[in-house]
């Protein structure tokens, strides 16, 4: 059988301007790779939204996978510009094969 680690799965949904502010935080954790997806539309506390390209407020979805410690490093990084900037941050466990690669 093919031996697992837990890591944790980081998900943010951010304004498409933000992503090399949010890629920079992710990189200075030390956490070695991201993904990010565009996001269409959605709806949330302040009712439905779908993306803007004359306003510029396109959404992306920046995913990365990291240990614990460099999990929490990021949500602190984060955390001061979550609300500001309207960021969601979820994490939660998941396992991976090699686990050493994050």
């Amino acid at each position: 059988m093919i031996e697992t680690v837990i890591r944790k799965r980081i998900e943010i949904l951010a304004d498409k301007v933000m992503i090399r502010t949010v890629t920079d935080a992710i990189d200075a954790v030390g956490i070695t790779g991201w993904t990010i997806t565009p996001v269409d539309s959605g709806k949330g506390r302040e009712g439905r939204w779908r993306e803007e390209r004359v306003m510029g407020t396109d959404k992306v979805l920046i995913l990365t996978i990291a240990s614990q410690e460099n999990a929490d490093a990021l949500a602190e990084k984060i955390a001061p510009i979550l609300t500001s900037h309207g960021f969601l941050l979820t994490m939660w466990d998941v396992e991976v094969i090699r686990g050493e690669r994050f």
